[in-house]
């Protein structure tokens, strides 16, 4: 089933952590994030964690999860030794792709699996097929780079005219009335977009299509669809762009403008005030999305168009991907027993410190009944 998009609703997607061995990985298997934040995280989780199977997992995908994976693999691998955890964030798209394969245990991604995807699967996941397990949350931060503003607020559709060339200096009338207190400088627009195919872009590019219609006419995709502009490889690769040069904006992971002291928009959702890009108000955003993935799948839903008071709207959820039934015998208990341990309240709770949003508990409780039925 493909998840179709409505004016203000879409289902998204996130991304997979795959599993390899030196062992050849038959099993079912977002974007590339190679910088940005410390990932950080101790190892004070690692006496809950329940270790199961052996050799190497390998997984790849979304770029967006990657600080959170360093987090998860840390601690998993310094509790359970002897086993090692590699994921690649080679971007949503290409993870996707590895994991069709057969390449990959599992995958990350930004973006549900679609009806192809989901029927190529098929052929990898021995009588069963691919589903998507939410896994990370998190707020997507539009940082600029432009000394002397620190604060900036701006809305959906000067957003939208901005990444479509339609706003081209910082003073711009459309600018100057969002932050009437401001002294913004004249200086040219700089907008950086992903070059690669990312559920970022596309959950970003569903909150423009979702909150300002009238300005961004183009469909919600995981390639930039946007006129002008300049590219970079991955969220790391925008965020350095950003911080490299003055008046320019882009859009990645709240993580990768912490690590990188990047300052982020506040957005006017047409709330009471605007709205911060923070771990909470991601969550508040988050908590008001639904299951609609069938059987297993845990596909989500979310409103991207939301004017909830705190609600910070342009969000992400990126899911780990991977065989209802027929994955690797090889890589399975292993791949289990990783998955449960970053499903876990401690494996939740240790995001925060990332910059992101543990999935909320009536979502991440099915995720964890759901792993512990794979097969």
């Amino acid at each position: 089933m493909k998840l179709q998009p409505t004016h203000r609703l879409r289902a998204i997607a996130v991304g997979a952590v795959a599993v390899s061995s030196a062992l050849v990985l038959t099993a079912c298997g977002s974007d590339d994030n190679t910088g940005g934040t410390n990932a950080g995280g101790g190892t004070k989780a690692a006496s809950n964690i329940k270790c199961d199977g052996e050799g190497n997992l390998l997984a790849s995908g979304s770029s967006a999860q990657k600080n959170a994976m360093d987090i998860w693999i840390k601690n998993y691998q310094a509790a359970c030794e002897g086993v090692g955890i590699n994921y690649k964030p080679t971007g949503s798209g290409a993870g996707i792709q590895e994991f069709l394969q057969g390449k990959t245990g599992f995958a990350g991604s930004d973006s549900a699996l679609d009806e192809q995807e989901i029927e190529q699967s098929k052929k990898i996941c021995k009588n069963g097929q691919g589903i998507n397990l939410p896994m990370v949350g998190g707020p997507v931060a539009v940082g600029y780079n432009l000394p002397g503003v620190e604060n900036l607020v701006l809305d959906a559709d000067t957003i939208a005219k901005i990444f479509d060339s339609k706003i081209t200096r910082w003073d711009d009338e459309a600018i100057k009335k969002l932050n009437p207190d401001v002294d913004l400088p004249s200086t040219k627009i700089q907008a950086f977009h992903r070059s690669d195919e990312s559920g970022t872009t596309d959950n970003f590019t569903e909150y423009l299509h979702a909150a300002a219609p009238e300005s961004w006419k183009y469909e919600p995709s995981k390639a930039w669809a946007g006129k002008g502009g300049q590219s970079a490889d991955g969220s790391s690769g925008v965020a350095t762009n950003v911080k490299n040069n003055e008046g320019a904006i882009g859009y990645f992971e709240l993580s990768y403008a912490t690590g990188n002291s990047i300052p982020t928009v506040d957005l006017d959702t047409g709330a009471g005030k605007p709205v911060e890009a923070t771990v909470e108000n991601a969550s508040k955003a988050i908590a008001e999305g639904k299951i609609v993935g069938e059987g297993k799948d845990m596909a989500m839903e979310l409103n991207y168009a939301t004017d909830a008071e705190g609600a910070y709207p342009i969000v992400l959820v990126t899911y780990e991907i991977v065989c209802d039934t027929g994955n690797n015998k090889e890589s399975l208990d292993l791949t289990k027993s990783f998955l449960s341990y970053t499903a876990s309240e401690d494996g939740q709770q240790s995001l925060a410190e990332a910059g992101y949003a543990p999935i909320p508990d009536e979502i991440i409780t099915k995720v964890r009944s759901t792993i512990d039925s794979l097969a």
